[in-house]
């Protein structure tokens, strides 16, 4: 089996995965979730395939890539059809850092409508022709698949929970915990803190991503010296100030991004505000220079002009919007 198709199968599990289609929604946590999750990440890869940028920008290509000898076989083994079968993910870690720190655990979830049964036989059949990158392996009795990437890195585990939901994660317990999680029917255990900004994001977006950061930023450095551009120090010094974070994209005909920071208290909150102010005041210049020097870049000025900055009270909100004119012109400046 080449790269590409283990790659694919591994998604299949994880692309497999990406045929799977959600009931539940971004104000709604995936029951499947673990309970010491601090960062949850949910893409309604349906709505953002039917945006109207997509279709008119990327469709084609997606098409195409999908059409390719060695995806279209495995998809048709998996009985997968990725655009029509697809609608969200959900994705999160546990433990997470940032930094140079250990990468952190993490699950994905993927609801949706596909043949669960061939699904689980292709897998088992690869792990018998391709035992070095795809095993079969247990965890007590709960039977899933090993997929162990090219590229050295950690292996992912992954199974069909039923036809509706797979799952993959970085380790084994986590694959039996969804499972048991699934049989309880319960909600999603999570930490009341993460569960509220799960609830109050808008489950219409494309892509809603939350994070609890409290304590994490605190050993943060951000990159200095002469070669940067921009001066960072600003921002560094807010950072351990940060304790949540919500973004909300919205893709249709434009891509309209949200952005809320909670911080400790209503005076870091000013300061978080005056640093990206800052920030955005020494970026804006370099986006004209680069303007002037690619015509494809020329846009960057006017998306930097509608990102708009504000506090009230513990939270410091951004918003922007990336017109789809404006990627017109960066994909085919000519026209």
């Amino acid at each position: 089996m080449t790269r590409l198709s283990r790659t694919l199968l591994g998604a299949a599990l994880v692309a497999g995965a990406l045929a799977s289609a959600p009931t539940a929604r971004a104000a709604e946590p995936d029951k499947l979730l673990p309970a010491e999750s601090d960062l949850v990440a949910v893409v309604n890869l349906k709505q953002i395939l039917d945006s109207e940028i997509v279709k008119k920008y990327a469709l084609e290509q997606i098409k195409q890539t999908l059409d390719g000898q060695d995806a279209k076989k495995l998809l048709t083994d998996l009985g997968l059809d990725p655009l029509k079968d697809v609608d969200t993910i959900t994705a999160a870690s546990m433990e997470t850092k940032f930094g140079n720190q250990a990468e952190a655990k993490y699950i994905l979830i993927v609801h949706g409508k596909f043949d669960a049964e061939k699904m689980y036989k292709t897998a088992e059949a690869a792990s018998k022709t391709n035992g070095d990158k795809f095993q079969m392996v247990k965890d007590g009795t709960t039977v899933m698949f090993k997929v162990q990437p090219d590229n050295g890195q950690p292996p992912m585990y992954a199974t069909v929970v039923n036809d509706k939901t797979v799952v993959a994660a970085s380790e084994k317990k986590l694959i039996t915990a969804a499972l048991a999680a699934d049989a309880a029917g319960k909600p999603a255990p999570l930490k009341k803190e993460l569960a509220d900004l799960l609830k109050k994001a808008d489950d219409k977006a494309s892509v809603v991503a939350v994070s609890l950061l409290k304590g994490k930023l605190d050993e943060v450095k951000l990159p200095g010296g002469g070669n940067l551009p921009v001066k960072l120090d600003k921002f560094e010094k807010v950072l351990p100030a940060m304790e949540a974070v919500t973004v909300t994209v919205k893709i249709g005909a434009d891509i309209n991004l949200d952005v809320v920071i909670g911080m400790k208290d209503e005076d870091s909150a000013g300061d978080m505000r005056n640093a990206l102010d800052d920030l955005m005041k020494q970026v804006k210049p370099l986006a004209q220079f680069a303007g002037a020097a690619d015509p494809r870049l020329k846009p960057l000025t006017g998306i930097l002009d509608s990102v708009k900055t504000g506090s009230k009270n513990k939270d410091v909100t951004v918003s922007g919007k990336v017109a789809g004119a404006d990627i017109g012109k960066i994909i085919n400046p000519e026209n």
